[in-house]
């Protein structure tokens, strides 16, 4: 008996399969011709009942459709904004650069730089560990015709003096650093004397010996003197800007003959330098 049951079932199953292979068939074979109509009066109710019953399941598929295409256009979008960053990041870098090669362009036309010299441009590659940033690792050597004690400027003024030499880098020692002396003029007052770090701050300058008979107001601006001397002579051409005097009070000036002076470069953040090589010092 159960057997009978079993086979039963079956047969119903099969006829099932059978029939709506067939009404597949006409339906898509016949449109909408008297037999594909006739079979779609007929079977009209079974096709509601299985696409009712289709529905979550179909629902579920085009779900993970749909959430697989979000997906992929949330990445793909994701690529887009990471490439447009880049790309900002780049032409901002290339802004920066371009804006400092202008304004050392600027100081030779001005004569701020000796046409004898042949200015090196190069890029900071490492940095004192320090927190007085005395000194600076920077990519260009010896096969770029950089030697022992050649200045080195950026955009805004003077930075320092090449300290070592390698082939293909360099060390800067930066104005900055306890063991910099720069032989320094006020402008235009004249006063001369030498600039050195100012003792426990960092990134400040003092300009001391000044004589006293100048008078020497804060904002006025200070640069190498470049004296020569015989065959002795400044290790620095003339007229570079160092920075402007930042505080010159009249009695601390007549009692240690200093001015606190601000350098015009910022140490601190120094990215394209450039090594003053070659020519007569002096």
């Amino acid at each position: 008996m159960y057997r009978k049951q079993v086979r039963r079932r079956r047969a119903v199953l099969i006829g099932l399969v059978v029939l709506g292979f067939l009404l597949l068939t006409f339906t898509f074979g016949s449109g909408s011709g008297a037999v594909g109509g006739g079979l779609g009066s007929v079977f009209g109710p079974f096709e509601k009942v299985a696409a009712s019953a289709l529905k979550p399941a179909r629902d579920l598929v085009n779900w993970f459709d749909e959430t697989l295409a979000a997906r992929g256009d949330r990445e793909r979008l994701a690529a887009e904004l990471e490439e447009a960053r880049s790309l900002a990041v780049a032409g901002q870098v290339s802004i920066q650069e371009n804006e400092q090669l202008r304004k050392m362009l600027k100081l030779q036309k001005r004569g701020n730089i000796p046409n004898t010299y042949t200015p090196v441009t190069g890029s900071v590659i490492s940095r004192s560990p320090t927190l007085w940033y005395s000194t600076v690792g920077i990519d260009k050597g010896s096969s770029n015709g950089v030697k022992m004690d050649d200045p080195v400027i950026n955009g805004d003024g003077l930075v320092g003096r090449v300290s070592s030499v390698s082939r293909s880098t360099s060390v800067v020692t930066l104005v900055t650093d306890s063991s910099s002396a720069v032989t320094a003029k006020v402008l235009p007052s004249g006063a001369q004397g030498v600039v050195v770090a100012k003792v426990g701050a960092p990134g400040e300058l003092v300009l001391e010996f000044l004589d006293q008979t100048k008078n020497v107001g804060k904002g006025q601006a200070v640069v190498t003197s470049g004296w020569r001397t015989g065959e002795l002579s400044s290790l620095f051409p003339p007229n570079v800007p160092i920075g402007d005097v930042k505080r010159a009070p009249i009695d601390e000036r007549e009692a240690s003959q200093t001015v606190e002076v601000s350098p015009y470069a910022d140490l601190r953040n120094l990215d394209l330098i450039q090594v003053l090589t070659g020519g007569r010092r002096g």
